[in-house]
C-alpha cells in the first residue's frame, strides 16, 4: 500500500510539474522572449518529453499488475455417462482453484516493478534537463546571432562615417584617392559579413522550433542582450552535487534496486505455488429412496506444482545476478564519464569567463581608445587610413569575442546544470 502511494505520488507531482510550466506561458508563441517563455513551452510541448512521461505512466501501472494474485480458476464439468451412487447419479461438477505464490514473491516482482518505475521517473527528469540544456544553448546562441547582427550594423555605420572622412579629406587634397576606395572596400565586406550573419536567423529559429515543437519555418524574435553573470563553481561540491543528483546516475541507481529484487524472485522460483480450492458435485435423486438421496458432494481441493527443471532455475538466479552485475559496471561507467566531462565543462566555464573580464576590463576600452586615437590621428594626417581601418577592425573583432565568450560562459554554465541535476545560481555581476 505504502509503496502504491508513493508512486502515485511521483505522477501527481509530475504532473503538477508540467501544468505549472504551462500556467504562466503565455499563449502566443511570438510572445517568447525570455529564457523561461522558452523553457516553459519547451515542457508543455516538446514531443520527446512527453514521450518519457507516458513511458514513466506506462510503468507505474505494471505495479499493481505484480502486485495482484494470478485470476481464479473456474472448472465446469458434465458427466456425460452419470456416475450411479447410493445417494444419486453425479450429473456435473464445479470447482474454482485460487493459487497463491510462495512467500516473498509477490513482494519481490512488485519491489521490481516500483524500482523500475522510480527509474522511469528519473529518466524523465533526464530528459527534461537535456531539454533544457538543448533550450538554453540555442537561446544563447541566438542571443548572440543577435548582438553580432546589432555589432554589424554599428560597425557598418561607421565604416560608412570613415568612408565620408575620407571622401572629405580626398575633396580637400589632404589624402589620396585610395583611402576612398579601400574604405568602400572595407564597408562592402562588412555588409556581406552582416548579410551572412542575417541569413543564420532562419537555421538558428528552425532549431529552436524544433526542441519547441513548433512549426520550423516560424521566425522568433530576437532575445534581449545577454547579462553576463559570474557563478562560483567548487569542483568538489559540483562532484558531490552531480554524484547525488544527477538523474541518469540515480535512474541506475532504481535499476540495480529492481534487478536485485529480481534476483529474489528467481531465487523463490525453485518453491512451489500452492493453490486452494472448493469442488461441488451436483448429484440428482437415487433411483431408490434412501438417506441422503441427491445430496450434493463437496470437495476440498489442494494443489501444488512440482519445482521439477532445477537446470532452468539456476539458469534463472545466474541470469539474474549477471543483471545486476551489468547494472552495477554501468553506473560506475556512466559516473566516470560524467565526472569527466564535468572537469572538462568547468575548465571550459572558467576559461569563458576570464576571457570576458579579458576583453570587457582591458582589450575592449583599449580598443576603443586606440580607434579614437586613430581616427584623430587620421584627420591630422599622423596615420595612414589603413592603420585607421584596423584599429576597427580589431574593435570589432573584440566586441565579437566578448559576446561570444559571454554566450559560451551561459551555455557552459548550462551545461553543468543539466550534469548537476539543478540550477547553480550565478551572481550578477557588480
Amino acid at each position: 500500500m505504502k509503496m502504491n502511494i508513493y508512486i502515485h505520488l511521483l505522477v501527481i507531482f509530475v504532473t503538477i510539474s508540467l501544468v505549472f510550466y504551462g500556467s504562466s506561458f503565455a499563449s502566443d508563441p511570438n510572445e517568447l522572449v525570455s529564457l523561461q517563455d522558452y523553457l516553459r513551452y519547451a515542457a508543455m510541448h516538446n514531443a520527446g518529453l512527453q514521450s518519457r512521461f507516458e513511458e514513466f505512466k506506462s510503468t507505474i501501472e505494471e505495479v499493481p499488475q505484480m502486485k495482484a494474485l494470478p485470476d481464479p480458476q473456474f472448472t465446469f464439468g458434465y458427466f456425460i455417462e452419470e456416475v450411479e451412487t447410493r445417494v444419486g447419479p453425479q450429473e456435473q461438477r464445479y470447482g474454482i482453484m485460487q493459487m497463491f505464490p510462495w512467500f516473498g514473491k509477490i513482494e519481490a516482482r512488485t519491489d521490481a516493478a516500483a524500482a523500475a518505475a522510480k527509474a522511469a521517473r528519473q529518466r524523465y527528469e533526464a530528459e527534461k534537463l537535456k531539454l533544457f540544456n538543448d533550450v538554453k544553448n540555442g537561446f544563447w546562441e541566438y542571443a548572440y546571432l543577435g548582438r553580432a547582427v546589432e555589432l554589424g550594423r554599428q560597425n557598418e555605420e561607421l565604416m560608412g562615417h570613415f568612408e565620408e572622412v575620407a571622401r572629405a579629406r580626398y575633396i580637400a587634397g589632404a589624402t589620396p584617392h585610395p583611402d576612398v576606395i579601400r574604405a568602400q572596400i572595407e564597408l562592402a565586406i562588412l555588409q556581406d559579413k552582416l548579410q551572412t550573419l542575417q541569413e543564420k536567423r532562419r537555421p538558428l529559429t528552425a532549431n529552436l522550433n524544433r526542441v519547441l515543437n513548433r512549426q520550423q519555418s516560424l521566425l522568433l524574435p530576437w532575445p534581449k542582450p545577454i547579462v553576463h553573470q559570474t557563478v562560483g563553481i567548487q569542483w568538489d561540491d559540483l562532484v558531490a552535487q552531480l554524484r547525488k543528483a544527477n538523474p541518469r546516475l540515480k535512474a541506475l541507481d532504481h535499476a540495480l534496486d529492481g534487478a536485485r529484487s529480481k534476483v529474489v524472485l528467481a531465487e523463490k522460483r525453485s518453491y512451489p505455488d500452492i493453490g486452494i480450492g472448493v469442488d461441488w458435485i451436483r448429484t440428482g435423486e437415487a433411483a431408490m429412496p434412501v438417506h441422503d438421496s441427491g445430496k450434493d458432494s463437496v470437495i476440498a481441493m489442494f494443489s501444488v506444482n512440482i519445482p521439477l527443471w532445477g537446470d532452468s532455475y539456476s539458469a534463472g538466479r545466474r541470469q539474474a545476478r549477471a543483471d545486476v552485475r551489468q547494472v552495477q559496471a554501468q553506473r560506475v561507467q556512466l559516473e566516470n564519464d560524467l565526472v569527466a566531462r564535468a572537469v572538462r565543462v568547468l575548465f571550459e566555464l572558467e576559461d569563458a569567463e576570464r576571457k570576458v573580464n579579458l576583453f570587457n576590463g582591458i582589450l575592449i576600452p583599449k580598443a576603443k581608445e586606440m580607434l579614437e586615437v586613430a581616427e584623430n590621428a587620421y584627420r591630422t594626417d599622423t596615420v595612414d587610413f589603413l592603420t585607421l581601418i584596423d584599429a576597427q577592425r580589431t574593435l570589432l573583432n573584440f566586441e565579437l569575442a566578448y559576446e561570444r565568450a559571454v554566450t559560451d560562459h551561459q551555455q557552459r554554465l548550462a551545461e553543468l546544470e543539466m550534469l548537476a541535476g539543478k540550477e547553480l545560481n550565478p551572481v550578477p555581476l557588480q
